[in-house]
């Protein structure tokens, strides 16, 4: 579940001005190539663009006379709107297009484009102007602009001699490719296996509908989620859990092991050109956990509270274990998600296959427009638009009558298509002009209550990505590109959509949508033993979820290993419950190594802050309009014109605790 920060390619807190700058921006780029474009088509639009960016370059760094908001800064947020919006579109088409050809073409621009960021982060004259820009009369939003944009500049390296600037930049671009190189394996990198039908026991039958037997009477699972997850949570055959592991945790591998050494090799070289230590302590500098060092103290304070927890999860795990299969010492990583199911029905009389009959897709997708209307006073209608798949829907939000964001949902696997969750933006709001739009990109089941009906976390995975999408738009609000939408420090970002995921164990908000085939809402005792059920198994999914952060930080503060697998199980083990086995070559597959690099620590920090937040839903009601309006206000639609920690202040009245998040830990006691 990560969301592809399009703007953050210019080395700068990239920006954008006035109403007159957005409408000549919009007007340039004009509409996503939605009708199935050609390679030919993509390509030239990337040309087109690459060339007006020269062009406003040019331009800015010839600029003589006074520099000012309105002449300097207008002509920089020209640049910055053009590669932030831009980048996100080609990003786009290198993740839902239906060929190589097309997925190439839009991967090749996104680097193109990456280049020229890396190119003006670096200009000398472009930064001299800034630098020289006055804002003393100016509002605070503008001044905190230019602030970040200006340390952001000295960061990147531009007060190094031209010719190190020189390689930087060709180190930026090398990274760049790399990174296309590293993502486009891992879409390449679906698996499958053969199975006999009658492996399939145990799972639900909406799956097995989905699943016939081949003309060779054997049946393909693949490793896309909604082929994966089930499998793990309810097949019978051990067999089926522990081969389709494997193929799992070897996606991408292991072509991507050598693309990805030489992708920190690269951010080493940069870190140590720009005078940082490592890569870590470069990325993480502008953050909220601003040092390597704490985040490894963040670590250990999360899993100080986490550990415990997991133990106590581990131990039912292994009970169960023991009761299916006698002299049993361990659990093995392919049993746990089955384990937990068992568990969920005997301890806590909850039973996850009786909750997913009341989640078929068309009903999950209108449950949560309706609980966005609900909750933000806003209005979600169809919208009639060209779309690259039909699986694509699109739709437009209103206030007040008034249209304020355009929304792409792509929920379902295709080949090739990007294999998680994520948000694009391609089209940020500016106030009083643009209109901000986003895609979100997902791999849910298809096929209604026959064949596809959603696992709850599904639900959940919906609910959080679409939390992105209204931060975008109701962040798009503001008079500055950079500041508009999800502007806000990287790892305060997922705090938003994993605060939504709350609402998901509500009875009221899932009363509005969860219904079985016969049309019955979810009774009211069932959410209530899932809520009982909630937090077992919280505490080693948190223990894994510091395991990835360690990876993640690891990769980016030590040696570069000869061996990667055993790299990263050795990371993993730190804080994993139990111990990656041998065959896990995780690390090929896993996706934020390029896009969130050393920071998917994150994923736990904004956890912390999102749990801190939610303590007022909690006191003031999760239906309460004017708490959820109240949130919005301070947080959601303030974009990134303040720190982060002010948002969170301004809506708590105080500063951000770890205490919710340790209560959490303890809940299942």
């Amino acid at each position: 579940m990560q969301i592809k920060l399009a703007g953050a390619l210019l080395a700068a807190t990239v920006l954008t001005s006035t109403a007159a700058r957005a409408e000549s921006v919009n007007a340039f780029l004009g509409p996503l190539l939605a009708t199935a474009p050609d390679a030919a088509t993509i390509n030239s639009k990337c040309d087109r663009v690459v060339r007006e960016i020269e062009r406003r370059q040019a331009q800015l760094e010839g600029e003589t006379g006074p520099a000012t908001i309105d002449t300097t800064l207008q002509r920089y947020d020209d640049i910055a709107a053009l590669l932030g919006d831009s980048s996100g579109e080609f990003t786009l088409y290198r993740e839902v297009m239906a060929d190589d050809a097309r997925r190439n073409a839009g991967g090749n621009c996104a680097v193109r484009l990456s280049a020229l960021a890396s190119k003006i982060g670096l200009s000398r004259p472009i930064y001299d102007r800034l630098k020289a820009i006055d804002t003393s009369h100016a509002d605070a939003p503008t001044k905190y602009y230019l602030k970040q944009t200006l340390e952001s500049y000295v960061r990147g390296g531009v007060s190094l001699p031209a010719d190190q600037r020189a390689e930087v930049q060709a180190l930026q671009e090398k990274i760049a490719k790399a990174g296309n190189e590293f993502d486009a394996n891992i879409a390449a990198g679906e698996k499958s296996i053969e199975v006999d039908p009658l492996e399939l026991a145990g799972l639900p039958a909406d799956y097995i509908a989905a699943h016939p037997p081949g003309k060779d009477g054997k049946v393909t699972i693949t490793t896309t989620y909604p082929d994966y997850q089930p499998v793990m949570a309810y097949a019978d055959s051990d067999k089926l859990r522990h081969d389709l592991s494997v193929a799992y945790a070897q996606r991408a591998w292991p072509k991507n092991d050598s693309v990805l050494q030489q992708l920190f090799h690269l951010r080493q070289q940069l870190a140590e050109k720009l005078g940082f230590r490592n890569y870590a302590e470069l990325v993480l500098q502008d953050k909220m956990v601003n040092t390597p060092e704490k985040v490894e103290t963040l670590l250990t304070q999360m899993s100080g509270a986490a550990k415990p927890a997991a133990d106590r999860d581990y131990a039912k795990l292994l009970a169960m274990l023991k009761e299916k299969e006698p002299g049993a010492t361990e659990v093995k990583p392919w049993q746990v998600s089955w384990l937990k199911a068992m568990v969920q029905k005997r301890d806590y009389d909850y039973d996850p296959q009786e909750a997913r009959k009341y989640f078929a897709y068309d009903e999950v997708r209108d449950g949560v427009l309706k609980l966005s209307e609900d909750l933000f006073g806003v209005e979600i209608r169809k919208w009639n638009t060209p779309v690259w798949d039909p699986d694509v829907e699109p739709y437009e939000v209103y206030q007040d009558g008034k249209l304020i964001g355009r929304i792409y949902i792509d929920s379902h696997p295709r080949p090739g298509k990007f294999t998680h969750g994520n948000t694009v933006p391609f089209r940020a709001g500016i106030a009083g002009d643009s209109v901000p739009m986003a895609a979100l990109v997902m791999n849910l089941p298809k096929g209604g209550f026959k064949t596809g009906l959603m696992e709850h976390r599904d639900v959940e995975t919906f609910l959080h990505e679409f939390g992105h999408v209204l931060h975008h738009i109701f962040g798009g609000t503001q008079r500055w590109y950079g500041e508009s939408g999800i502007a806000t420090e990287w790892d305060f970002v997922e705090a938003p959509s994993q605060m939504l995921e709350n609402w998901v164990y509500d009875y009221d908000t899932l009363a509005k949508f969860a219904k079985d085939k016969d049309g019955k809402v979810i009774p009211r005792e069932l959410v209530e033993k899932m809520n009982k059920a909630r937090y077992f198994g919280i505490g080693m999914s948190d223990m894994g979820q510091l395991a990835l952060s360690n990876v993640s930080l690891k990769f980016h503060t030590e040696p570069v290993p000869e061996y990667m697998g055993e790299a990263t199980r050795y990371y993993l083990d730190k804080y994993a419950t139990i111990p990656a086995p041998d065959y896990d070559e995780m690390q090929d597959a896993f996706g934020h190594l390029n896009g969130y690099s050393a920071m998917y620590y994150t994923y736990r920090w904004s956890i912390v802050i999102a749990d801190d937040m939610f303590t007022r839903f909690q006191k003031e009601g999760l239906r309460n309009r004017e708490t959820a309006m109240e949130y919005r206000k301070d947080v959601l639609s303030k974009g990134g014109t303040e720190p982060a920690a002010e948002l969170v202040r301004s809506f708590l009245g105080r500063d951000i605790s770890l205490d919710a998040y340790k209560a959490k830990m303890v809940k299942d006691q």
